[in-house]
């Protein structure tokens, strides 16, 4: 990477001495600032965006874009806030407070905007901790002590914890990319609450602001502190005087009616104030979502985390069954205790969703996931074997399976955390919605509690599946209601209440995990009673008399019916488009709104995949999968987002997408912002000019046949230094990067050539020559010729040149790539009818032939026929070579970049079990995606988010290579961007496959 602080972009040190960069501010394509101020926001609060913007140094956006993208956290909920600030400094969230105050405006805290209860939306300012205040402060093993800023992701804090055999307890499936300030604000709780407690056991103390003004650090107060306290006065003291009242008052309707189960987390903590919990005032305030306090810090405690995991899985005839037996696996105390039900995995094979993974599991149509830990291996194992022991002796013992390899273990948790994204948007299936989705009863209760819910489910006509924290009894669940019209609101609304009343007999809590905010609150009576649902009114005002703090939420809430998402007020227009969406009902209204806010896109590694590339660069809301999901959610809307397809907020979102399909296999519910940005773009630049490297980059099928003829000649330009540059600028390209040379022969010239030495033996199959390999790589399609000839098939090409289009789906040049299509299918059409496979070396252009073509053609034969004989060169190989010789690459090492398009689309499982069949001892870096992406990393303005991409992980894995490990990367994109960074020459399989032919 360049050194020095690149324009319009800041660098920060991270935890472990990481260099990031974070883009702070830039135009839009258009030329607007992207943070300017819209009208509608402000006019009933005159100066307020002026007197933040001059008080604090970090960014004010209360444009429409901005607003839109924070109207919605994961809930059914959503409000339009005021504005939108993103602080730098704990100094600027104290201003924003003072002029919030000033100017009486509601404040309202974010983290990662995860929650499902609607507590993370409101007509506020909203203050977005995550993007700057996100440090581990301190880390203090021998006092198994951290402290942390709000907007630290879980994981930071875990993995600096874990190199002293220490974690943060509390885990919830988010935890790669929630945020600790959002946790604290939840009192959210994860696996191993079984064995750490709740977020707000492992608190010792908060640094706080109040709405008022008044910082102060509070934690565990004895009774002589909180007398000094008291006798100091001021309005800490008056603040401790009241509570430690309201706590007399109210001490025996606490003990008396808190539930005395694990997973109480509705309501507020007003149990922590009690004196035989010490007057915990730090943990009394965690859970209460933002409505009485803003945490500007954290002090956690660390629990030791045992350095070896062993997995028992239990298999049960029904997921009751294995309810009824939490009881007797909690008394051999595991760290973990999860449940799961058999909808659960008929759901996954609808979506074909780890379905190899799945068949690790024992038989069974209910399981419980019992995890172990311990010092060594053997110590592990013996607790789990114990309770296997003594399970087989009963007459109703469940099948069994003891997982030791932790790449096993890793599957099957894979298959519990993917509960959201597997209930979400079922084929055939209604919608399910959350609203009822985590109450909580006592464990020794679990079995009978899931029998009651599910007859209540049936009672209403609903069904869901069932799975969750048994060890702790919660339960998650997310349930076919109709939120879209008055009936369905209706009836929704009456189970609640029947839900309500079966979780109070039950001695349960209606929230075990999410929350109260908007979708609970109006239930909490029903848990408490009329008096304690006063106090909880009470300890509000102490410390937010003006009511000013997430107001609706918790304490005297907004209805649960009102502020909804969706609902029947919710007519979004029928659009025309150009891609089918088949699997949203032919509608982009309903691809619009298939983001559920869960914020996976929001990770800073890619470990599990490669999502979100441009939010990993810019740590940017709107840069993110779920950000651009929102606003054109919004744009459906029409409020505050107007322009429909002309709306600069949302172009300017898209912008930044890399199109590199991640989140299309990454996703939980699958979005698949490569095609809604295509189809964005062919609407928005309609009648419009686009941007120079549209033409220089989306054209390049174009440029590069009028090159091919003379490619002397185009090399004069774009490889000689003064008239490169012009070149360049003219095209939008960043001088930076080097421009391809165009190869004196392309391979369509060269298969030509050497025509009457192929022969008609074997399979017959089609080399498609993609724009790349044929003019600037095509030593890769001639390799690719000779592997597949010595492996028995009969290679043919195209009569004539032909494209795919793929660089114009980047910029919604739509109605060119059709017309490419139709030449491709009509010039190919007795080899597609005759079932010829069609056989890719570009994994981008491979994917457009099972992706694009089949979504812009869902009703031609020919298409969709295509579409499925099309096979990258690696999965014809792998399937169809049968026994063919193959030249073995033992003794040779590499590493492997994988095309995001090909781990997106293609199936890149095919790739790996070849390279395993050829000998090669190979490694897969967890890089995601290059940063090339196509035009992306070759544009200027871009050249250094792509090459910070490529610095990730990437580029440092190749330079700290030994020369002779072969660098393995298949699409153009990866290859020009590790050559264009790195001294070392990549080769595309066919290359490695037909060097070791020599």
């Amino acid at each position: 990477m360049a050194r020095g602080i690149p324009s319009g972009w800041s660098s920060e040190i991270v935890n472990g001495g990481r260099q990031r960069w974070i883009r702070v501010l830039r135009r839009s394509s258009t030329g607007r600032i992207a943070a300017e101020a819209d009208a509608d926001a402000v006019k009933g609060h005159p100066g307020l965006v002026a007197a933040l913007r001059a008080a604090i140094q970090g960014e004010v956006r209360f444009d429409a874009g901005s607003r839109a993208l924070y109207a919605t956290d994961s809930s059914n909920y959503r409000q339009v806030p005021i504005g939108v600030v993103i602080p730098k400094t704990i100094d600027d969230v104290v201003k924003t407070m003072r002029i919030c105050r000033e100017h009486q405006v509601p404040f309202l805290s974010r983290g990662g905007g995860t929650s499902l209860c609607g507590q993370c939306c409101n007509v506020a300012v909203v203050v977005d901790w995550s993007k700057y205040l996100n440090r581990v402060l301190e880390l203090d093993p021998k006092g198994r002590r951290a402290r942390v800023e709000p907007g630290c992701v879980l994981d930071d804090l875990r993995n600096a914890a874990e190199k002293h055999h220490l974690t943060f307890g509390p885990d919830p499936s988010t935890h790669d990319h929630n945020t600790l300030g959002g946790m604290l604000g939840n009192n959210s709780c994860g696996v191993h609450s079984v064995y750490a407690g709740r977020t707000a056991d492992n608190v010792r103390s908060l640094e706080i602001l109040t709405y008022d003004g008044l910082r102060m650090r509070v934690g565990p107060t004895s009774e002589e502190e909180l007398r000094a306290i008291v006798a100091a006065g001021g309005r800490r003291g008056e603040i401790y005087r009241r509570l430690d009242e309201l706590r007399q008052r109210y001490a025996n309707l606490v003990r008396e009616r808190y539930p005395k189960i694990p997973r109480r987390v509705s309501g507020y903590n007003l149990d922590d104030l009690l004196p035989e919990n010490g007057c915990h005032v730090a943990r009394a305030l965690v859970g209460s979502e933002g409505t009485c306090v803003a945490i500007l810090e954290a002090e956690l405690d660390l629990v030791p985390s045992p350095p070896v995991r062993m997995l028992l899985v239990l298999g049960y005839p029904s997921v009751y069954e294995a309810g009824d037996h939490v009881p007797q696996v909690l008394s051999h105390e595991p760290l973990g205790l999860e449940g799961m039900d058999q909808m659960l995995l008929d759901f996954m094979h609808i979506k074909h969703l780890h379905e190899e993974d799945i068949k690790d599991l024992p038989e069974g149509k209910g399981w419980l996931l019992a995890e172990f830990g311990g010092e060594s291996e053997d110590e592990a194992a013996e607790k789990a074997q114990e309770l296997m022991a003594e399970l087989k002796g009963l007459p109703d013992a469940p099948s069994m399976k003891l997982l030791r390899d932790k790449a096993q273990q890793e599957r099957i948790w894979l298959v519990r955390r993917s509960g959201l994204g597997a209930t979400a948007f079922v084929p055939k299936h209604p919608e399910a919605w959350e609203g009822w989705e985590d109450t909580a009863v006592p464990p020794d209760k679990v079995g009978d509690y899931l029998r009651d819910l599910e007859a209540l489910f049936h009672k209403y006509g609903y069904d869901s599946v069932l799975y969750g924290h048994f060890g702790d009894g919660c339960i998650h669940c997310r349930i076919n209601f109709g939120l879209r019209t008055e009936d369905g609101i209706r009836k929704w609304r009456q189970f609640l209440d029947e839900g309500a009343d079966l979780v109070v007999r039950y001695g349960g809590s209606i929230s075990g995990e999410h929350g109260d905010g908007q979708s609970k609150a109006a239930l909490l009576e029903k848990m408490y009673g009329p008096e304690l649902i006063a106090a909880f009114r009470e300890f509000k005002a102490i410390w937010d008399p003006e009511g000013k703090m997430n107001p609706g939420k918790v304490v005297d809430p907004y209805p649960i019916t009102s502020n909804l998402r969706l609902g029947p007020e919710y007519q979004p227009p029928k659009l025309e488009t150009y891609f089918a969406y088949k699997d949203d009902h032919g509608s982009f209204a309903h691809a619009a709104m298939r983001c559920v806010g869960v914020g996976e896109c929001r990770r800073h590694t890619t470990e599990h995949g490669v999502m979100c590339p441009s939010y990993m660069a810019t740590r940017e809301e709107r840069y993110s999968t779920r950000g651009r999901g929102h606003l054109l959610f919004e744009m459906m809307r029409g409020d505050p987002l107007r322009e429909g397809w002309k709306s600069d907020a949302i172009e300017d979102a898209l912008d930044w997408c890399l199109g590199c399909k991640g989140c299309k296999s990454d996703c939980p519910v699958n979005v698949d912002m490569a095609t809604y940005k295509a189809e964005f773009r062919a609407h928005h630049y309609a009648g419009r000019l686009r941007p120079r490297a549209a033409y220089s980059m989306g054209l390049i099928h174009r440029w590069s046949r009028v090159a091919g003829a003379v490619p002397w000649l185009a090399n004069a330009f774009t490889q000689t230094p003064g008239l490169s540059a012009v070149v360049k600028w003219a095209g939008g390209i960043a001088q930076e990067r080097r421009l391809p040379r165009y190869a004196s022969q392309t391979f369509r010239g060269w298969f030509e050539e050497h025509r009457p030495e192929r022969r008609k033996r074997g399979r017959r199959v089609i080399l498609w020559p993609d724009t790349f390999n044929n003019h600037f790589r095509p030593e890769t399609a001639i390799a690719a010729t000779r592997v597949l000839e010595v492996a028995g098939f009969e290679v043919t090409i195209p009569e004539q040149p032909l494209c795919c289009g793929r660089p114009l789906y980047d910029w919604g040049m739509l109605d060119t790539a059709k017309q490419l299509w139709r030449r491709t299918l009509e010039s190919l059409r007795t080899e597609i009818e005759a079932g010829v496979p069609l056989v890719g070396l570009e994994p981008a252009c491979l994917a457009s032939f099972r992706d694009e073509l089949p979504g812009l053609f869902p009703h031609d034969r020919l298409a969709q026929k295509l579409g499925r004989q099309s096979l990258f060169f690696s999965e014809l190989l792998e399937r169809e070579a049968g026994d063919a010789k193959l030249p073995r690459l033992d003794g040779k090492t590499a590493l492997v970049q994988v095309h995001c398009h090909h781990h997106a689309v293609l199936d890149v499982g095919a790739e790996r079990r070849l390279l395993e069949r050829l000998g090669l001892d190979y490694r897969v870096l967890p890089s995601g995606c290059c940063g090339m992406a196509g035009s992306f990393g070759f544009e200027a303005e871009k050249y250094e988010a792509s090459r910070m991409l490529a610095e990730r992980v990437l580029l440092p894995a190749v330079r700290q290579a030994d020369g002779a490990t072969l660098v393995l990367a298949d699409g153009f994109s990866c290859r020009e961007q590790i050559e264009q960074g790195s001294d070392r020459k990549t080769l595309h399989i066919a290359e490695a496959l037909a060097g070791a032919l020599r």
